[in-house]
């Protein structure tokens, strides 16, 4: 499997053969996902000694993340993967992060888990984590820090929100104090995204399409058409004659 990932800060890139992570790489490179992933799946195929052919299955990040960085990996994922004739899906992101905290024992049995949503805003979803893995308890959502529902903050935290925000997670910016319940599991692992995605598909199920959690529009918007001048003139009130 073939599992990339570009919905946060982090360009990350891993082949997996169902039972050990063959190869990964981890470009931070926030503002050029497009420069960076492509030279990442190189990298990653020549580690591991594989060839573009012998990938049997790929699988994607779909976010939540920014629109632009979100949208290189989704496509990326769909491109290879028709290239070679194997088939892609999907794994949510902050799924893929619990997936690697409970991976490595760090929390449980309640976990949340925050990304960087710009606009002073993080994504964010709760968690419990059992023996079996690590269980999404609502959707996705998007919101300031700060007005998260008070009974999460009181959870181990994943994921960049209290880097970001450490006062709304019980941290103080003055003196350096991070917040006390934050786990060091920042952005999006390849490795754990395809060990997550391989284990869904073990059991039977189905991974989600390669549509993109956006949450809200993107920042760029079309502007409105302008009228010509000769229209927007048209039915006013003729000007004096000079």
């Amino acid at each position: 499997m073939l599992a990339m990932d570009t919905a946060t800060g982090v360009v990350s890139v891993a082949l997996h053969d169902g039972s050990r992570v063959l190869a990964q790489e981890d470009v931070a490179r926030p503002q050029a996902h497009a420069e960076h992933l492509a030279p990442a799946i190189e990298t990653v195929l020549a580690r591991a000694g594989r060839r573009p052919q012998e990938v049997t299955q790929v699988a994607a990040g779909t976010g939540p993340g920014p629109f632009t960085g979100l949208r290189v990996g989704l496509v990326t994922a769909a491109t290879f993967a028709y290239a070679i004739d194997a088939p892609v899906g999907g794994v949510c992101s902050l799924d893929a992060i619990a997936h690697q905290v409970w991976l490595e024992g760090l929390a449980g049995p309640r976990l949340l888990v925050t990304g960087d949503a710009r606009r002073k805003e993080v994504y964010w979803a709760p968690y419990r984590l059992d023996e079996s893995g690590a269980h999404a308890e609502a959707e996705p959502a998007v919101g300031k820090a700060a007005d998260l529902p008070p009974e999460l903050l009181e959870w181990p935290v994943a994921g960049r929100g209290p880097l970001l925000y450490p006062t709304a997670f019980g941290g103080d910016p003055q003196s350096g104090q991070p917040a006390p319940l934050a786990l060091p599991v920042l952005d999006v692992s390849a490795g754990a995204l395809a060990h997550l995605a391989i284990t869904r598909l073990a059991r039977g199920a189905a991974l989600d399409s390669t549509q993109p959690l956006y949450l809200r529009r993107p920042d760029a918007q079309p502007q409105a058409e302008r009228k010509p001048v000769s229209q927007a003139g048209a039915g006013a009130a003729p000007g004096p004659s000079a």
